[in-house]
């Protein structure tokens, strides 16, 4: 009994850190294609690193061996993976026609709300319960992260970004939902099936407007940097989401916006909003509080 326990706690202390490091991936990924998208069409910048992951994950797949895993039937990855392709795109299209309203202070918040999606998921449909301290510092962390967003809504919520950013939840919530059923059968081809899917899109718009938005050679590393880092942090997600708790991963793998914050405002001297540093500190005492019990 003990070393079951033993082994229990251990497969939770890896959960944790996954996510953890997920969400610092994803929050670096962000910050770069965000400052990139600044110069470039951001359209652009989304399918390249999309091809680039998706090579990144091929490669991954090869080295692992996992072509061999079932790509249907129960816990079969194809369907999955390619849903979480498609709802995650369209969340990333919302997200980007939000942000171009430039009501960022509305859009970017609500939008990292989508983690309560996949919590319901693991509430209603996997049973999923959580002590009451754990369920503190899971409501904590989830705050903190909309916080650190920078939340500005003293002027009102226009309709218009408003639904956008409603819209962008639901694409990435669903789809992380997604990702977590195609995990239990393989990760990493769940991951490689998602980025096959978005790829495809990718192309379509890009051969659409027969442009890459000047990206060239030079820029090749920090575009191989964002594709590696998005690709892995879906991946470490996934595989999570199979080691512990899925509501506390999904949590925890939510708190991407603090690390692109807190990047914007090491090199970019963005200015961080009381509002900003309060909702750092509740995210730290949530993950302290999951993390100690």
């Amino acid at each position: 009994m003990g070393g079951g326990a033993q082994d229990c706690v251990t497969l939770l202390a890896m959960a944790t850190l996954l996510a953890l490091f997920s969400s610092f991936l994803w929050g670096t990924a962000d910050y770069h294609g965000g400052n990139l998208s600044k110069k470039h069409p951001a359209i652009a910048v989304l399918g390249v690193t999309q091809a680039i992951g998706l090579v990144f994950g091929i490669i991954l797949a090869l080295l692992a061996g996992e072509f061999s895993a079932n790509a249907f039937g129960e816990n079969g990855y194809f369907i999955p993976g390619a849903f979480a392709g498609v709802l995650g795109y369209i969340g990333l299209i919302c997200l980007y026609a939000g942000l171009s309203t430039g009501r960022m202070g509305v859009v970017s918040p609500i939008s990292g709300l989508s983690a309560l999606i996949p919590v319901a998921y693991a509430f209603f449909v996997k049973g999923d319960r959580l002590s009451l301290i754990l369920s503190i510092g899971a409501a904590l962390a989830i705050i903190g992260a909309f916080l650190a967003s920078g939340p500005e809504l003293s002027q009102g919520l226009p309709i218009k970004p408003l639904i956008l950013a409603l819209g962008a939840a639901a694409g990435f919530g669903t789809a992380l939902v997604w990702m977590a059923i195609g995990s239990q059968g393989s990760a990493l081809m769940t991951m490689v099936m998602m980025r096959t899917t978005t790829l495809f899109i990718s192309l379509g718009i890009l051969l659409k407007y027969r442009t890459i938005g000047g990206l060239n050679f030079k820029l090749a590393p920090i575009l191989i940097f964002i594709g590696c880092a998005d690709f892995l942090a879906n991946l470490l997600l996934g595989v999570a989401t199979t080691k512990g708790n899925l509501t506390l991963s999904m949590v925890l793998g939510a708190l991407y916006p603090i690390f692109t914050a807190v990047l914007a405002f090491k090199f970019l001297n963005e200015r961080l909003h009381r509002i900003q540093y309060i909702g750092i500190f509740a995210a730290v005492a949530g993950v302290a509080i999951i993390t100690a019990f």
